[in-house]
């Protein structure tokens, strides 16, 4: 190596150019393969004096490579490139601006300033498309001094430049930078502008029109009329760019944002549109299947004979792959459109009646979903099923046709041959199948246990002594012990009433699904993250958001509304009102951090709720004090066992005016989890996460971390019992897992629940007598203010305070999320550890007091 370096030293002091430029492409080549060249640097700056154009590349290549290795050396090229950036030859004055931006060495930047202002101004607008990308590398490299130097503004009136490729660059410059602060407004988006990119859109390159078509998707119209113009020029551009992908991808993603303006006048613009989806023939199999799960999405009552009559004739193609999805999706319009359930049941029989085998075991499996959609609604059509059980071949064929017998054995006569016939080849099927073939033959036995106590036999034989996987073994056993130990209970568990199946599309958080829907053209839309997710060096990228769509409380079916949410283990609750007394009046909390709020209030009937209230009574097992603020104790909310190895643990605090449910999330699977994402069911209190999940990096093995999660109460609402129930399903790589948490009640308590006296005096008249409660706290060693304090502590404010014949009456309001006021009145005897508790609210109050005065 020291031998090749001292020949090409000496080729690189050499006074012929020919000589010179083979010595340094043998450098670059060498640099290229690895090998350490940086000894020659004095030797290949010396070479830029030089007119030759692909020689001064090559320097500068080399330069860009070793710069940041030999910060003091490079310094010795800055002459030659402030130089250069005032060479007759436009290329050559790009070109050293473009260089001294890829050099990251500070004292580099610091003669930067000068040629770059000049460059921004050139006449040749080569030289300016190049100078504008380079203030986006500056600043990347030194922020302040970008700003200290106006360069902003210089890109800024680069928007107006004549030139659509000097606009497109100032465009994507400004973005870049942008990104990095994301409060700023440096595109500031005016009509003025939106025409200066308009006009250049139809003018510059294809990777130009991107970074022009990307900056307009943040623009909203400020009415229909400019935005329909908006959109007619994209159109006509969608024309002139359709060979060209990736534009399209960026122009769709305008249109979404212009297609806000129209959706509030026209909301179901895609249904009516549904046709535009159907498949064609010569459609590639991938565009073929995105439309099938299109056409579900948009299914409804009014489109869903054109929707089955499509589908129908899908699923007589060749394609075996489109048939079967078509197949599904015909199920998957039953489950999601009631009204067209029978429709399509007949549908799916008309496809059995063909007698194509993957076509009938497919609809055997849709039919299975259909009937725990709609229990005891179809069953007339199982005949019909169990003709074709013969020429079922497939695990999940076989396992559908096996649970509906067992599910439905007490319809079916020879429910137990047919069975059995599963029964002889027992050894040789799939676990899936033999797992639901030893559930339906228990099934069988608790609903005929005369006819079929020798199959049963057989049966939990197989499982438990002479089966080798541990799942099948310990279903088995668990059937045997109780079956053997006690029927009844047996008969209740396995013939227990099943969770309904609802239509379940990606479970993706609506608040994600705005952000992708803003990063449509990228590939967020392919991974289903956010850039932030996946782009290295992202915690500066801007997160986009969709305009809030204000609209009615209850948006629809939620995906967890129904199916294995409904099985959910019940919150663990006490059931004595004794342990809910004596914490935190016993405890020296300090002044709350009280947040105001501004809100309307609403009075007049109370308990707006409507009841439902008094199971809450029994609520709170663990909590503990940090502050000022009242906590639950982190509690194990999704086991491991349950969730293939993902536990959370969590707790619920109000911090500062807002709510936050604070989890841990812990992999104690042997493989890393990633793609997680949360949702909420419909609740008693509209809670839903403000934000997606914040886990944008793989969860691996053994790892735990620790997650924020903030929370409003603008989502909609369902009445829960308890009221305080909430229903969370978590999604990551692996499955959709579901449990359920009750939220401690002082987090729905806001700041502003203090009444004005004189408002309080009138509503506390105005609620029926008929509606006033009475009840005791007791053991409460505590006096009047050091109870009126504490309470304060947790937003329940004492708005008035008399003593009457030596007994201190405390008139108190509190506010909830949803604007509900409560009143109450609270009488304390000095030397009485029990207190009274009036209220005229059918017991609403008492529920808050138990869990806010112990």
């Amino acid at each position: 190596i020291q031998s090749s370096s001292y020949f090409l030293k000496a080729e690189l002091n050499n006074e012929k150019k020919e000589k010179k430029k083979e010595a340094v492409k043998k450098v670059i080549a060498a640099m290229t393969v690895g090998k350490d060249v940086s000894s020659l640097f004095p030797d290949v700056v010396n070479c830029m004096q030089t007119d030759n154009l692909e020689l001064k590349k090559l320097v500068y290549l080399y330069l860009m490579n070793y710069a940041k290795s030999q910060p003091d050396m490079a310094i010795m090229a800055v002459n030659s490139f402030v130089k250069d950036c005032e060479d007759p030859n436009p290329l050559i004055r790009a070109l050293a601006v473009r260089t001294m931006g890829c050099i990251r060495v500070d004292k580099i930047t610091e003669y930067l300033c000068e040629p770059l202002r000049k460059c921004l101004k050139d006449e040749d607008p080569y030289v300016r498309k190049t100078a504008a990308v380079c203030v986006a590398k500056l600043h990347d490299i030194n922020a302040q001094m970008v700003e200290d130097q106006g360069f902003l503004d210089s890109l800024r009136d680069l928007i107006a430049d004549s030139n659509p490729m000097v606009v497109a660059n100032a465009v994507a410059a400004l973005s870049e930078i942008s990104e990095s602060h994301p409060n700023s407004n440096l595109l500031d988006l005016n009509p003025q502008n939106i025409n200066k990119l308009l006009t250049a859109l139809n003018e510059c390159t294809e990777w130009g029109q991107i970074f022009i078509l990307d900056c307009l998707s943040n623009y909203n119209p400020k009415d229909e009329r400019e935005a329909q113009r908006c959109m007619e020029i994209m159109g006509s551009e969608l024309i002139l760019i359709k060979n060209f992908s990736a534009c399209l991808l960026s122009n769709s993603k305008c249109f979404d944002q212009m297609l806000i303006s129209f959706s509030t006048c026209r909301p179901e613009i895609l249904k009516q549109e549904i046709k535009v989806f159907f498949v064609k023939y010569n459609d590639p199999i991938y565009v073929k299947l995105e439309k099938l799960d299109i056409m579900i999405r948009l299914a409804s009552h009014a489109n869903i004979a054109q929707v089955l009559a499509e589908l129908k004739e899908y699923a007589t193609e060749v394609d075996v792959d489109f048939v079967r999805k078509a197949v599904r999706a015909i199920g998957r319009c039953a489950i999601k459109v009631e009204q067209s359930a029978e429709r399509c049941v007949s549908t799916l029989l008309d496809l059995i009646q063909t007698k194509v085998n993957y076509v009938v075991q497919e609809a055997i499996v849709v039919i299975r979903d259909i009937f725990r959609k709609y229990p005891n609604k179809y069953e007339s059509i199982i005949a019909t099923l169990c003709e074709n059980l013969d020429s079922l071949d497939e695990p999940d064929a076989r396992a559908a046709m096996i649970w509906i017998v067992g599910e439905y054995a007490e319809r079916i006569d020879n429910a137990d041959e047919l069975l059995e016939s599963f029964l002889e080849g027992f050894h040789d099927e799939s676990t899936q199948v033999q797992l639901t073939l030893l559930t339906a033959i228990v099934k069988l036995f608790l609903k005929k246990p005369s006819e079929t106590q020798e199959l049963v036999q057989q049966v939990l034989s197989l499982a438990t002594q002479d089966s080798d996987n541990p799942d099948l073994r310990d279903r088995g056993y668990i059937y045997w012990r109780l079956l053997s130990t006690d029927p009844v209970t047996a008969k209740e568990v396995v013939l227990s009433e099943k969770p309904l199946i609802s239509e379940e599309t990606d479970l993706i958080e609506p608040t994600l699904l705005d952000e992708l829907i803003c990063h449509i053209g990228s590939l967020a839309s392919v991974y289903h993250k956010p850039p932030s997710a996946f782009v290295e060096g992202s915690h500066g990228i801007h997160r986009k958001h969709l305009p809030i769509q204000h609209g009615s409380i209850d948006t629809g079916e939620s995906p967890v509304s129904a199916g294995p949410a409904a099985s959910i283990d019940q919150p663990q609750v006490i059931p004595s009102q004794g342990d809910l007394l004596g914490d935190l009046l016993n405890l020296d909390l300090g002044p709350p951090v009280n947040v105001p709020q501004g809100s309307s209030m609403q009075i007049g009937a109370v308990d707006l709720l409507g009841g439902g209230l008094d199971s809450l009574v029994q609520s709170v097992k663990q909590r503990w004090y940090s502050g000022d603020l009242f906590l639950w104790f982190v509690k194990v909310w999704l086991p491991a066992v349950k969730a293939k190895g993902l536990e959370i643990s969590g707790t619920f605090s109000r911090r500062q005016g807002h709510m936050y449910m604070d989890m841990t999330f812990t992999n104690k699977a042997l493989q890393h989890m990633t793609d997680f994402a949360i949702q909420f069911n419909k609740n008693s209190f509209g809670v839903i996460p403000t934000t997606p999940l914040p886990v944008h990096t793989p969860l691996m093995p053994s790892q735990s971390i620790d997650i924020s999660l903030p929370l409003n109460t603008i989502g909609p609402v369902m009445k829960m019992d308890p009221l305080n129930n909430l229903q969370v399903a978590v999604k990551n790589n692996i499955d959709v897992f579901y449990f359920s948490t009750l939220i401690p009640l002082n987090v729905f308590f806001v700041e502003d629940g203090k009444m004005e006296r004189q408002v309080f005096l009138a509503t506390w008249k105005d609620i029926p007598n008929e509606n006033e409660l009475q009840y005791q706290i007791k053991e409460c060693h505590l006096n009047a203010d050091t109870v009126s304090g504490k309470l304060q502590n947790n937003n329940i404010y004492t708005i008035a305070k008399r003593n009457v014949e030596g007994q201190d009456m405390l008139y108190q309001s509190l506010k909830l999320t949803n604007g509900i006021w409560i009143l109450a009145e609270l009488r304390i005897q000095p030397g009485n550890p029990n207190y009274t508790v009036i209220s005229h609210s059918a017991k609403i109050h008492q529920l808050f007091y138990l869990q806010n005065t112990n």
